[in-house]
């Protein structure tokens, strides 16, 4: 895809090189979700973080589009939905069904009182 980095090792000393040519609509592609991954709360934005201060923008968004590109094919491979490590779904989950919870409790006589 034209996105995966380079790597030259010398004399035990490991050098990163320039990314391999490849595709470049899949390139702009990727660095677009990229941009756009960075500015949301994801996983990525905080992956870009770390890299920026070292590497500058333009290549840690070369490094988020590779991140991006490694979790796609983990999806394709296992055939599971993302879950983002950053988000409490057991939170979201429960917050979403926790009033029809009580209602069917209430409902069957399993509590009398009203709770909050």
């Amino acid at each position: 895809t034209g996105i995966s980095p380079g790597n030259n090792e010398s004399a035990g000393k490991k050098k990163s090189g320039r990314v391999c040519k490849g595709n470049k609509y899949v390139k702009q592609l990727l660095c677009e979700i990229a941009n756009s991954a960075i500015k949301t709360g994801s996983q990525f934005r905080g992956y870009y973080k770390g890299l920026v201060i070292r590497r500058g923008h333009k290549k840690s968004i070369i490094a988020v589009g590779h991140k991006i590109l490694e979790v796609i094919y983990v999806i394709l491979k296992n055939k599971e939905p993302y879950r983002d490590p950053t988000v409490n779904y057991e939170e979201i989950v429960v917050k979403r069904n926790a009033p029809r919870w009580i209602a069917s409790l209430r409902r069957f006589g399993y509590i009398r009182e009203r709770v909050e």
